[in-house]
């Protein structure tokens, strides 16, 4: 077993930091504790599958329900409304279960936020109205506080030797969601216009868009029941925590009988330290504010090349876009999800190593630039010569961006992980730093929305407006990248 130090409960101190310099950490990585990642694993697929999946149509679903009426320009500005409003009650409530989660446990937050996205989403797919839909989505984002849970439980399940290859899965996952999810959404939408057969009764004609909403619910049920079945309680303290043996999937744990950060500091008996959570203020420090400033930059413009790459897929060539249909935005998504998760998988935690976390951080940030950049250029060429080889070779390029900007999530969680005081304020701290990406969440796809139907409607800058714009945020927000210190430990 790899020797590593274990501090006596006596001398748990709650200003211990969660990720200390001083404790000499094992050379050797820790395994990671395999059947449980996967179950995390699952439980954070669920988010990104059931946002993506709606990508695909909700452009031409908004344009069915005459409220643009028949003007094609004015849908963004709905879609935009439909995304900030569930980013918006996400802000209101994620900070609030992140510190539930440190009181109760994660278990059971984790559990909370996977039913109420289940029953959410099928009530996206009942929904006839603007205000159906807009309610379908602020029920996901009251209920949403998996996100935050799922990183405090990875901090808890890694330790310094592994704790890069455990969060590089996170957003490998979220890139997989990021492929299923248009798949999903795509290929079974309108499910009459392509399996009359199967889908012929009058209900699939009236609810178009009720089977992509359905799979993704079910998938969020047997993710509810593989949480309640097999992922343990990773907070000591806590009703549902059980002391772990020495041996996890036939692996020693970091501490013997315990996982990662949790286990180093402090073992489940000193539990009394967990009564309850230390106050907001005393995260509100540079040491913290910084990750989570960074977290929140690249957030705000992930969000915002999604929502335009969507809108500029469906969007018809005289208007600004590429005139794509459901299906072939849902493909190329899709494969911009497989590649995405495959170079996190294998690349992540070596570059980490090579360039370190502040390098590759500013390397993915300015990708974002480069990215919005060629929006106008793909267009030019689409408007000039149509859907060419050229168009699919610029798309290709920024397929590639999008795969180094998403290694620049992957360093934000590992610098927001690591600027945690101590155990008891993880979910604090996630929370924090989810609540201030959910608020730039909820401007980001309105902002860049509205600014394209407005770019477009009024000409200005030829309809190409808002990637200046948006390449401008990019580089007043590279400033906080530059206040990061050079490693997370």
């Amino acid at each position: 077993m790899v020797d590593t130090v274990k501090t006596p409960c006596r001398n748990c101190d709650e200003e211990v930091p969660l990720l200390p310099d001083s404790l000499d950490v094992p050379q050797k990585p820790t395994p990671l504790p395999k059947v449980q990642i996967v179950i995390l694993l699952l439980a954070c697929l669920i988010k990104p599958i059931a946002s993506q999946s709606i990508l695909p149509y909700i452009n031409q679903l908004v344009s069915e329900l005459d409220i643009v009426g028949g003007d094609a320009r004015k849908v963004g500005y709905y879609v935009g409304l439909i995304e900030s409003l569930f980013f918006i009650t996400e802000a209101l409530t994620v900070l609030h279960w992140s510190r539930v989660s440190d009181r109760v446990g994660r278990k059971p937050v984790l559990l909370l936020g996977t039913f109420g996205l289940c029953l959410s989403m099928l009530c996206f797919g009942l929904s006839r109205t603007f205000w159906g839909l807009v309610l379908s989505r602020c029920i996901t984002g009251a209920l949403s506080g998996n996100t935050g849970i799922t990183k405090s439980i990875m901090g808890e399940l890694t330790d310094a030797t592994n704790r890069a290859r455990g969060f590089a899965l996170l957003p490998m996952t979220w890139c997989f969601g990021v492929m299923l999810g248009p798949a999903i959404g795509g290929s079974l939408a309108r499910p009459q216009d392509h399996f009359q057969r199967l889908f012929s009764a009058n209900f699939w004609g009236h609810y178009p868009y009720f089977l992509p909403s359905l799979m993704v619910a079910m998938f969020a049920a047997l993710s509810f029941m593989m949480i309640i079945l097999f992922l343990d309680e990773t907070l000591p303290g806590t009703s549902l925590y059980r002391p772990r043996p020495t041996m996890v999937d036939r692996e020693e744990t970091p501490c013997g009988g315990g996982y990662g950060t949790t286990s180093e500091i402090c073992s489940p008996s000193g539990s009394d330290d967990l009564a309850g959570p230390v106050p907001l203020k005393s995260l509100l420090v540079p040491k913290v504010l910084v990750p989570v400033a960074c977290h929140a930059s690249v957030a705000v413009l992930q969000f915002a090349l999604l929502a335009l790459q969507a809108l500029f897929y469906s969007t018809p060539i005289e208007d600004g876009g590429l005139g794509f249909t459901p299906a072939t935005s849902g493909f190329w998504m899709s494969c911009q999800g497989v590649v995405n998760g495959i170079v996190q998988a294998f690349f992540f935690a070596p570059l980490v190593s090579k360039l370190g976390e502040k390098t590759l951080f500013r390397i993915g940030h300015g990708a974002y630039a480069l990215a919005f950049g060629l929006f106008p250029f793909i267009h030019m060429i689409a408007q000039r010569s149509g859907i060419v080889w050229s168009v699919w070779a610029l798309l290709s390029c920024q397929l590639f961006l999008f795969v180094i900007q998403c290694m620049s999530f992957s360093c934000a969680f590992l610098y927001v992980a690591a600027s945690a005081p101590n155990r008891k304020t993880l979910g604090a701290v996630n929370g924090l730093s989810q609540t201030t990406a959910s608020i730039v969440r909820a401007i980001g796809p309105a902002l860049a929305t509205s600014m394209f139907a407005y770019s477009v409607g009024h000409n200005v800058l030829g309809g190409y407006a808002v990637y200046l714009a948006m390449i401008a945020i990019t580089l007043a927000t590279s400033r906080f990248g530059a206040m990061l210190p050079v490693a997370t430990r």
